[in-house]
């Protein structure tokens, strides 16, 4: 399959390629994860800064605090006299590279500091625990700085306390750090940009390859168009995969086969469908216009394998509701043969016309009274056969149709003396028409043309059901088929009709199981079939 076969190219939705949404998806990612590592990165040049400068805080103070003339100076000093201790303490600051050296007396006065406005005042500690003898280190803020100090107490000769001293360095700003690490920032910024452009454009291709060409926003598009224009055909469409998992199914095709809404991603086994469709949806067709009773419709079922590049994918199978036409097929067929059988009366009744008219012109009008006396008792003796053991008018005038059908075809209708149904509601007289007419039709079709062709029929009520039994003078059922002879589409007769053959029966067993019966077939000088029909629907 080719880009230019998917048909006209739906309108772009987005103006950004695929390599370009790749690529900017990319950069925002890559914008993220450098701006976590910067912050990574300023977290630990503090760590760094407070792990390494604090040493060398301590050790500087530590060697102010040891020198002789400190140590000897420090009790007795007072600030802004004397030159000696702010020498000694601005050398060892400079030497450091220390921010600030402070000496202070053991009261916290400051003595000697590097920042003079300091002098004379009483130096804040905070949690420092230099006054108590051990030497402290830890971050600070004066004047708006912040710094990184640190205390070491002064001792004299005896070990008595007599001051401290201080050491500082001041924190470095955040555009110091920020400038100290933007170089190899900016290095790995570029190297991962040009490793994303390049990896974008391999993987984009790569996309387009599998996508046929297509951009996302063209790929929208047509899934919405293919959407549409599938729930919007009159004709069902299911697809399946070769693991008979429902693929794709439209509104129509839910609506025949009676499927929920969520059968899609479902398995043909967890919708327990009936084996004949199931056969249709799996197997491969030979054959156009498959013909299947789902519930009480006839569906048309065309099913063709799904390829993909030579290789099989599934099945997809389209469905057409044909019970309408199937319907109207048999009501034609119901009225060319009622044409028929009038035409045939209209020769019949001739013929007895001509007889009369010769035996007037013979003067043997004794005979014609007789001849007329006897064609009226034959034709009152069916009707009030029929009317007097069925009540229903439905089921009555269908018999006497019946009747008139089989003996144009040269059937023998015969009804059991035992016959006696009485009046029934409209939808099981409906129910009882379809189960007859189907089994009458059938047993005719099976001894017309044969010597001494005869139907027999048989109908009996109880409390809850009423009981149909058709019996023929034919050969009976062959003993292969009568485990098939009620699968729809299974017929034992060639048919070129559109609705096909192999249903009637199907479709009488279906009524019959629906109010809670059913039917069978036996072989007895003939095929005998008996139907039994519950007086109320099956829940």
């Amino acid at each position: 399959m080719s880009r230019h076969s998917i048909g006209p190219r739906i309108a772009r939705t987005s103006k950004l390629t695929l390599a370009g949404q790749f690529l900017a998806l990319q950069l925002l990612i890559l914008l993220a994860v450098m701006a976590g590592v910067l912050a990574m990165s300023l977290a630990q040049s503090t760590q760094t800064f407070e792990r390494v400068e604090s040493r060398r805080a301590l050790s500087a103070a530590e060697n102010l605090a040891s020198i002789p003339l400190v140590r000897a100076l420090l009790p007795d000093a007072s600030p802004r006299f004397g030159a000696a201790l702010p020498a000694i303490a601005e050398s060892v600051r400079a030497v450091s590279g220390s921010d600030t050296a402070l000496l202070a007396n053991a009261a916290g006065i400051v003595i000697t500091s590097s920042d003079p406005s300091m002098l004379g005042e009483r130096f804040p500690l905070g949690e420092s625990t230099v006054m108590h003898g051990r030497a402290w280190t830890g971050a600070t803020e004066r004047d708006g700085r912040e710094m990184l100090d640190a205390h070491v107490p002064v001792l004299d000769d005896n070990g008595k306390l007599v001051g401290m001293a201080l050491v500082g360095r001041t924190y470095p700003s955040m555009v110091e750090r920020l400038l100290e690490a933007t170089p190899n920032l900016m290095v790995y910024l570029g190297i991962s940009v040009a490793l994303g452009t390049v990896g974008s454009l391999l993987l984009s291709r790569r996309v387009k390859r599998q996508t046929l060409g297509l951009e996302p926003g063209e790929i929208t598009g047509l899934v919405e168009h293919r959407d549409a224009i599938l729930h919007g055909v009159k004709e069902g469409v299911v697809a399946i995969d070769l693991r008979e998992r429902i693929t794709l199914v439209n509104d129509a095709a839910r609506r025949l086969l009676g499927w929920p809404q969520d059968c899609e991603g479902r398995t043909l086994s967890d919708l327990s469908i009936e084996p004949a469709l199931r056969e249709v949806l799996t197997q491969k067709q030979q054959d156009t216009d498959r013909l299947v009773l789902v519930g009480e419709r006839l569906v048309v079922l065309n099913s063709r394998p799904m390829e993909s590049r030579g290789r099989l994918v599934g099945s997809v199978t389209t469905l057409r509701d044909r019970t309408e036409l199937s319907t109207l097929e048999k009501e034609l067929g119901a009225t060319r043969m009622t044409t028929d059988t009038l035409r045939a009366q209209t020769h019949e009744f001739a013929n007895q016309l001509h007889t009369i008219s010769g035996l007037i012109q013979l003067g043997e009008y004794d005979e014609v009274v007789s001849y007329v006396d006897g064609v009226s008792f034959s034709r009152t003796r069916l009707l009030d056969d029929v009317t007097t053991r069925i009540e229903d008018p439905a089921l009555a005038a269908l018999l006497i149709a019946k009747s008139s059908l089989a003996s144009e075809r040269g059937v023998g209708l015969e009804m059991d003396p035992a016959t006696l149904v009485g009046r029934i509601d409209e939808a099981l007289s409906r129910d009882l028409a379809t189960v007859l007419g189907n089994l009458v039709d059938n047993a005719i079709d099976a001894v017309a043309g044969t010597p001494g062709a005869s139907v027999g029929i048989a109908l009996w009520e109880d409390a809850d059901t009423v009981s149909v039994r058709v019996r023929d003078s034919g050969t009976g059922v062959d003993p292969h088929d009568i485990g098939n002879i009620f699968l729809q589409g299974y017929s034992t007769k060639a048919s070129s009709s559109v609705a096909g053959r192999g249903f009637g029966l199907a479709l009488t067993r279906l009524v019959c199981m629906r109010r809670g019966g059913d039917v069978d077939v036996a072989n007895d000088d003939g095929a005998v079939f008996t139907a039994r029909l519950g007086k109320s629907v099956k829940a």
